[in-house]
C-alpha cells in the first residue's frame, strides 16, 4: 500500500496519454512474456475466493472510450443472467481517464468496477485503492503477459478484459514486384525487404515507423534479448537494447522510413496506395485497410509475425477491470468480471467491438478461427511483452519517446540515446 505521501504524489500527478490501443506514430502501454496455451502464468498472490453465486443489488462500472460506449450491450446480458443486479454502466473518455478515476479515488467515490488501461495498473495498484483479485480466477485462461499487465509487486489487482498486440502489415504485390515472395521472418530480412520495396518495387518509403514511439522500439528490444525493466533496474542502455535502437535508427538514416509526416498523418491510405507498403499495428488495422482500399486492395496485403533476432516478441496492450475496496458489491463484481471472462462472451464481445480475447478459449470460436489474419495476431499473442507495471510508467514512455526523436530524427548516437534513456528512468525511477 502506498504511503500517504505516496498517495498525495499520484492523486497529483497529470493524466498519461492512455494506450489501450496505440498507434502507428505513438502512444504507450504494460510488462511480462507469455506463454503457450495451456501453460500457467507467473504466480501471483490473489485475495480468497469470492461468492459470485446468488448475487443482488446496484453495480456501477465505468468503460473507457469505444469499449465503454459498447459495454451496455454485455451489461444487458449479465442482467438476464441476474436479474436481481442492476448494472449502470457510465462510458468515460481516454483523455479524462486518469483524472476521473483521482479524484473519485481520492474523495472516495469509486465506481464498483472499472476499465483500466494496461499500463495504469501500477500507477493504481500502488494507490491501495483495488482490490486483490480472488483465487477463483484462474491465471492459466489468459495469455500469460495478460494477466501479468494486472499483477503489480506480486499481487494480482487487474483481470485481463480484452488484449491487442502488433503484427508486421505489408504490401504483397509491392514485395513480389520487388522479386520477394515471403514475409521476413528475420530482422536482415526486413531491411532487405524494405529496401527492395522502395528501389524495386516502386514506394516512395519502405517501410512507416515512429520517430517517437517506444511501442515500435520495444519490440525490438525485446526480440534482441534485452528488456527495459528488469524488476529491479531499468536496462535501457544494455548492448542489446543500444543494438536494437541503432538497428531501428537505420531505417531513417538509410532513408527507407520517413524522418517526418505531415500532422495527422494517416497510415492507412498512404498503405492502400502504395507509398508506405509496411508498418507493424494492431488487429483494428484489418477493418481500416479493407474499408479504405475496398475491392483494389483485396489479395495485395498480408500480416506476418514481429521479425526475429532472438525472439520474435511482440507488444501487448488492450485493458483490464478492477474491483474498488470502496466497492460496496464487491460479490456482484466479481461475478460481473468471471461473466466477461466467459469465453462464449469474450467471443461476443470481439463480434461487438472487434477487441481480442483475453482469454485464450476464446480463440476456438468460429467467428475467430475461420480468419487467417486475426488467427496471425492470436499466435503473436503467445510471445508478447508489455512495460513494466510501475507507478511512473507514464513519465518514462514519455521521456523514451522524447529521446527516440533525437535519435532518429536528430543527431543523436543510439549509444548517447540509449545512455540519456537510462539516466531519465533511473532519475524518473520506478516509484513504489
Amino acid at each position: 500500500m502506498a504511503t500517504p505521501r505516496r498517495l498525495a504524489a499520484l492523486l497529483a500527478a497529470s493524466a498519461i496519454a492512455i494506450a489501450a490501443c496505440g498507434s502507428n506514430d505513438g502512444g504507450n502501454g504494460g510488462a511480462s512474456a507469455s506463454t503457450a496455451p495451456g501453460e500457467s502464468a507467473a504466480p501471483a498472490s490473489q485475495a480468497p475466493e469470492a461468492s459470485t453465486g446468488n448475487v443482488s443489488g446496484e453495480l456501477t462500472v465505468w468503460g473507457m472510450g469505444n469499449e465503454g460506449a459498447k459495454l451496455d450491450v454485455l451489461a444487458k446480458d449479465f442482467m438476464a443472467k441476474y436479474p436481481d443486479v442492476k448494472v449502470s454502466v457510465t462510458p468515460v473518455d481516454w483523455g479524462q481517464a486518469v483524472a476521473k478515476l483521482q479524484t473519485a479515488i481520492g474523495g472516495k467515490q469509486t465506481p464498483d468496477i472499472s476499465q483500466m488501461g494496461t499500463d495504469m495498473m501500477g500507477q493504481f495498484a500502488t494507490t491501495g485503492a483495488l482490490e486483490p483479485v480472488p483465487s477463483n480466477f484462474d491465471p492459466s485462461t489468459y495469455f500469460e503477459s495478460a494477466w501479468n499487465t494486472g499483477v503489480v509487486d506480486g499481487t494480482a489487482y487487474g483481470v485481463p478484459w480484452y488484449v491487442e498486440t502488433r503484427l508486421l502489415y505489408y504490401r504483397t504485390d509491392i514485395a513480389e514486384k520487388a522479386g520477394i515472395t515471403k514475409p521476413p521472418t528475420t530482422w536482415d530480412e526486413l531491411k532487405t525487404m524494405a529496401k527492395a520495396m522502395q528501389e524495386k518495387g516502386g514506394a516512395q518509403w519502405g517501410i512507416s515507423l515512429g520517430t517517437k514511439n517506444y511501442q515500435e522500439l520495444a519490440p525490438f528490444i525485446w526480440s534482441n534479448g534485452g528488456d527495459i525493466y528488469d524488476g529491479t533496474n531499468f536496462t535501457l542502455d544494455s548492448p542489446q537494447a543500444v543494438d536494437a535502437l541503432s538497428f531501428y535508427d537505420s531505417f531513417f538514416k538509410e532513408g527507407i522510413a520517413p524522418k517526418s509526416v505531415p500532422e495527422g498523418f494517416d497510415i492507412t491510405p498512404a498503405f492502400v496506395k502504395g507509398t508506405h507498403p509496411m508498418f507493424f499495428s494492431g488487429p483494428w488495422h484489418i477493418g481500416l485497410i479493407k474499408d479504405a482500399g475496398g475491392a483494389d486492395i483485396e489479395g495485395k496485403w498480408a500480416v506476418a509475425p514481429i521479425p526475429k533476432k532472438d525472439s520474435s516478441t511482440s507488444f501487448v496492450g488492450g485493458s483490464n477491470m478492477v474491483v474498488f475496496k470502496d466497492s460496496k458489491n464487491k460479490d456482484a463484481a466479481w461475478a460481473f468480471l468471471q461473466f466477461l471472462s466467459d469465453p462464449a462472451t469474450q467471443a461476443k464481445w470481439y463480434q461487438e467491438a472487434t477487441d481480442l480475447p483475453a482469454v485464450q478459449a476464446a480463440w476456438d470460436d468460429p467467428t475467430l478461427k475461420g480468419d487467417k489474419d486475426v488467427q496471425m495476431f492470436g499466435e503473436q499473442l503467445k510471445e508478447t511483452k508489455a512495460p513494466p507495471a510501475i507507478p511512473t510508467w507514464s513519465e518514462v514512455a514519455d521521456a523514451i519517446n522524447q529521446t527516440m526523436e533525437k535519435v532518429t530524427t536528430g543527431d543523436e548516437s543510439p549509444e548517447q540515446g540509449a545512455k540519456e534513456m537510462q539516466s531519465q528512468a533511473e532519475s524518473i525511477g520506478a516509484g513504489g
